[in-house]
């Protein structure tokens, strides 16, 4: 976290503020735990992730959104800010943290950047490569990974067509935007449930804007289904 001196806590300059959605249940992960929550390299999966999300010191403050009747956190050390307000999808989610956040002193200008629990690979260095490219972007962004894969439509269970993969892009987290702009966004959908949106900045191109695609890492993947554990494990503890 910045200290008093840095430039991001001078008066009239934008701070930064991590949202991590984690009131999901990880149904498609096959496990007991919510797969947030299931242990990797000896800790649960979050934790790796809010450790790598602290290191970045252009951050200013980071709030994790839980379910209201999570009690994961009552045996963890205190020094995680939480936000009971966890909905009934992502989108809801994010959008009652961004509430949350600005009940805290977030300021429509700010930038947040909402990134998945679940993506417990992600570095400091990759985080600071998003702020970097997006700090001065009218818009924000995202990281994403160009698609390497030949991609196929599906109907009945059998291959309909095979989709021109040029130009396509695999979209990852953080995904970085104003403060305001995200609420705004999201709250021109909220009355439909939010539907269509999947993700920040999905629901930030339904408003009419153009985010920025900052390339990622193939191994900021996110954990989805059983075989990821043993994987994401196999990466955590090849670092330092």
């Amino acid at each position: 976290m910045p200290d008093a001196t840095s430039e991001l806590t001078r008066p009239g300059t934008p701070r930064c503020h991590v949202l991590l959605p984690c009131a999901g249940s990880g149904t498609r992960a096959g496990t007991g735990l919510p797969k947030q929550y299931q242990p990797i390299a000896g800790q649960a999966m979050v934790l790796h992730t809010l450790a790598a999300l602290r290191l970045v010191t252009r951050i200013d403050s980071c709030l994790v959104v839980i379910a209201p009747e999570d009690s994961f956190w009552a045996s963890q050390p205190v020094g995680t800010t939480l936000a009971r307000c966890g909905g009934a999808t992502r989108a809801e989610s994010v959008f009652n943290g961004l509430h949350a956040l600005r009940g805290q002193g977030a300021e429509d200008d700010d930038w947040v950047l909402v990134h998945d629990a679940a993506r417990c690979l992600i570095t400091p260095a990759q985080v600071e490569s998003l702020i970097d490219a997006c700090w001065a972007d009218p818009v924000g962004g995202l990281l994403a990974l160009p698609l390497p894969d030949t991609l196929k439509a599906e109907a009945g269970g059998r291959v309909a067509a095979t989709v021109e993969r040029t130009g396509k892009w695999l979209a990852q987290t953080p995904q970085m935007f104003r403060v305001g702009a995200l609420r705004a966004a999201l709250a021109s959908t909220a009355a439909s449930g939010f539907t269509g949106v999947t993700d920040e900045a999905s629901a930030m191109e339904m408003a009419g804007h153009q985010p920025l695609l900052v390339r990622g890492s193939a191994q900021n993947f996110k954990v989805t289904y059983p075989e990821d554990f043993a994987l994401a494990e196999a990466v955590l503890r090849s670092r330092p």
